[in-house]
């Protein structure tokens, strides 16, 4: 627990416990990126995969508004991505001007070793926790993202 000016500051202690599981995630994203041999990947474009992943073969202007990022900065992460055949730009049936973004084989690697880092991170919570803890946890967690989404989209 933290004090400021004598009274307990829970906003300065969430923001240093948020601060050490971002080191912590970030970490176990490096170590299995080194363990799986993807050294030539950043976690930013390890992020790019997780998202296209996630949105199910988006095209640009879906993935750059789900990662708060500008087209062109997106279509420039993209362009090393299909060059390192991590992804692939596949027409759309219904309009051919439009592309879609897929994981190739290589990429769906790169997001199951992705995977494994958070669920890492995961099992470190779950372990250092009781049930009633992990499930009290999941359902304050799960309240923030939903009041994020809802601030966003709303």
């Amino acid at each position: 627990m933290l004090a400021y000016s004598n009274y307990f500051c829970p906003m300065q202690s969430l923001v240093e416990i948020i601060s050490g599981l971002s080191r912590l995630i970030v970490q176990m994203e490096e170590d299995a990126r080194e363990q799986f041999k993807f050294n030539e990947l950043t976690i930013t474009q390890m992020n790019y995969l997780e998202t296209i992943n996630y949105l199910g073969n988006p095209n640009i202007t879906e993935l750059a508004s789900e990662m708060k990022l500008t087209k062109p900065t997106v279509t420039v992460a993209v362009d090393k991505l299909l060059e390192k055949e991590f992804i692939q730009k596949i027409h759309s049936d219904e309009d051919r001007r439009s592309t879609h973004l897929h994981l190739t084989e290589k990429g769906k690697l790169i997001n199951q070793m992705h995977d494994y880092a958070h669920r890492l991170v995961a099992e470190l919570i779950t372990q250092s926790l009781s049930k009633e803890e992990t499930d009290s946890l999941v359902e304050l967690l799960e309240k923030v993202l939903k009041n994020r989404a809802e601030l966003v989209n709303g």
